[in-house]
């Protein structure tokens, strides 16, 4: 079963697209889904994001913001593996 990613953005947010671009490099290879959440079409999002986007999230777990830490990503994937 693979993760499910949020990244939460607003339009016209060229940090945004830089990190929605990142991931979707990365998808392939560590198999994850990827949510593109407009904080702008919530008003609770936009007060709890505002000025902090891109936030990426694996639900309520904040992995970074503004830029992708791929090392903060990868660790996060890695502990959610189930043992086989």
């Amino acid at each position: 079963m693979s993760t499910q990613l949020t990244v939460y953005t607003r339009r016209g947010c060229h940090l945004c697209s830089d990190m929605m671009q990142a991931l979707e490099r990365l998808r392939p290879e560590l198999g994850f889904q990827l949510l593109d959440v407009d904080i702008d079409s919530d008003p609770e999002l936009r007060s709890r994001y505002n000025t902090r986007v891109p936030v990426l999230a694996a639900g309520e777990v904040e992995i970074c913001y503004y830029f992708l830490e791929e090392a903060r990503l990868r660790a996060h994937l890695l502990s959610r593996r189930q043992p086989d």
